[in-house]
Formats: structure tokens, C-alpha cells, sequence
């Protein structure tokens, strides 16, 4: 049924009601989650797992027609610049689509009574207190940030970071070539994750929200698209692979073309790691964040 709720065509044509979808499937995931499972035995510590299985659920089969729908562009479609433009609508769809999910998280996790941000959030508050050492409460600072000055340090940031957004790229592509739409779940877990971030550091206050998106957004935004890039990419050729086969005509047209998109994807992801360790924190600092 949801195929038909939303449309891949109409979502290129307005995007931002994307935004709507995303936060409606993020919020009825934690609903069902917890009407589900909290206060479960058995079942309630995996609360959190479950609140991204079902937003995944809730976005697979949009997901799924509009990479089928980007494939059929790429059979249609001739010229490069005119394909690039066409896939950069889908791009704008999926962005929107992750907005949707952060923002939903982030006020969920600002609302709801801590026993069930406890159980709901439990695997995201422990990731990203893995990454920002200490307890919950003093899980502060951005992933890479530095205090400036230090062009070597900065360098050894940027490559760090690098390094882990590579990783990521290259699961979604992998979960993509195998499941065609399977890399929603890892967009899904990390939206999840930077809407926690983002509840924390707003510590309880709704105001705070607007400051905290910035700290993320800022680099956030190009990297997730260099992620949706690359599953757009994955996704399209695994289609390719069931239309056409291995080895004809078409599938080579589409593979050169996929190859373009991941291509794009590696260089955003470089852009978007030198803002993450120069202009987040240079933001952050005027701002007094």
C-alpha cells in the first residue's frame, strides 16, 4: 500500500513533502516500537534496532521505485548533463526523506520521558557516547573538531574522518548492489544516530534544536548526499543487472553511468569532511555553540 501513498515521480516534483514522510514514518517506528516492546523482557533492549528496521520498512518500497525509476532515465536519457540533473531531483527527494527522519528523532528523543529514550534511543546514545567518550550527560563535541590552529592536526582529522565515511560509502554500496534499496537501513541508523546528537545537545530545550541541526547540517548535509549518491548509484545497477543481464549493451551504458554517480559521491564526501574540520567548528565558535 505505501508504494501507492507515495509516488517516486511526484516526490522529484516536490520534494519537501518528503520531509513530512520521513518524519511520519521515523515517529509511527517509535510508536510501534514501543507499543511493541517496551517493557518487554525479552525484547525491550532491542527497542532501538527496532525503531530503525521499521523506518526502513516504512521507506523500502519508495525507495525501491524511485531507484527503478532513475534506471529507467538512464535508458531514456542520452545526454550526461541532462541524466545528472534528472538524478539530482531524486537526490533532493531522498535528502528531504532524511530530514524528515533526523528531526523526528531529535524531537523524540527531547520529548518523550527518559524511560523510554532510554529503551527507545539505547544503541544510538551508546554509539555516539562511543565516539565522544565519557557518560551520557558529557558526550559533547563533534566528531573530528579541533580547537584550530593546527594544520597537521587538521590533515590527521580529515583522514580519519575520511577513512570512516569511506566505510560507509562502501557498505551502502554493497548493501545496494545486493538488496537494490537495502542501504536505507544504514541512512536510517545514521539519521537515527545524528538525531540523538542532536537531542543531546540541545539539552532538553526545543529552542536549542535550530542550533544543534546547524552543527551537524553544515557538513552533514553534503555527506549524506554523497551517501545517497553512491546507493543511487549501487541501486541502479543491481536493477540493471535483472532487466538487462550481465554483460549487454544496456547494462554497460547503465554500469559507465553508476561509475560517474559513485565517482561523484568519493568527491563530496572529501568536501564534505574539510568543512566538517574547518567551517562546522569556525561556526560553531561565532555562534558560542
Amino acid at each position: 500500500m505505501l508504494e501507492f501513498l507515495v509516488n517516486p515521480k511526484k516526490a522529484e516534483r516536490r520534494p519537501w513533502e518528503m520531509l513530512i514522510i520521513g518524519f511520519f514514518y521515523a515517529i509511527v517506528s517509535i510508536g510501534i516500537a514501543t507499543f511493541l516492546f517496551y517493557k518487554s523482557p525479552a525484547l525491550e533492549k532491542y527497542s532501538s534496532a527496532f525503531v530503525v528496521t521499521f523506518t526502513t520498512i516504512f521507506s523500502l518500497p519508495f525507495m525501491y521505485f524511485l531507484i527503478k525509476l532513475e534506471e529507467k532515465k538512464e535508458m531514456r536519457i542520452k545526454e550526461e548533463k541532462t541524466l545528472m540533473k534528472e538524478h539530482g531531483k531524486a537526490l533532493n527527494a531522498l535528502l528531504f526523506l532524511f530530514l524528515g527522519f533526523t528531526l523526528a528523532f531529535a524531537l523524540a528523543f527531547l520529548l518523550m520521558p527518559k524511560s523510554l529514550t532510554d529503551v527507545n534511543f539505547k544503541a544510538q546514545l551508546e554509539t555516539y557516547c562511543s565516539i565522544n567518550p565519557g557518560d551520557i550527560k558529557s558526550c559533547e563535541g563533534i566528531t573530528g573538531q579541533i580547537t584550530g590552529g593546527n594544520i597537521q592536526a587538521s590533515f590527521k582529522s580529515i583522514s580519519s574522518i575520511l577513512a570512516n565515511n569511506f566505510f560507509v560509502m562502501i557498505t551502502i554500496l554493497i548493501f545496494s548492489l545486493l538488496f537494490g534499496a537495502g542501504a536505507i537501513f544504514i541512512l536510517a541508523w545514521n539519521a537515527s544516530v545524528i538525531g540523538t546528537a542532536i537531542g543531546l545537545f540541545s539539552q532538553g530545550s526545543i529552542a536549542n534544536v535550530p542550533t544543534s541541526l546547524l552543527r551537524y547540517l553544515v557538513h552533514g548535509i553534503p555527506e549524506i548526499a554523497a551517501y545517497f549518491v553512491a546507493a543511487l548509484g549501487g541501486g541502479i545497477i543491481s536493477i540493471a543487472m535483472i532487466k538487462h543481464g550481465f554483460g549487454k549493451k544496456q547494462f554497460w551504458r547503465v554500469m559507465r553511468d553508476s561509475l560517474d554517480l559513485i565517482i561523484i559521491s568519493i568527491v563530496i564526501l572529501i568536501i564534505a569532511s574539510v568543512l566538517e574540520v574547518f567551517l562546522t567548528p569556525a561556526i560553531m565558535s561565532v555562534m558560542g555553540a
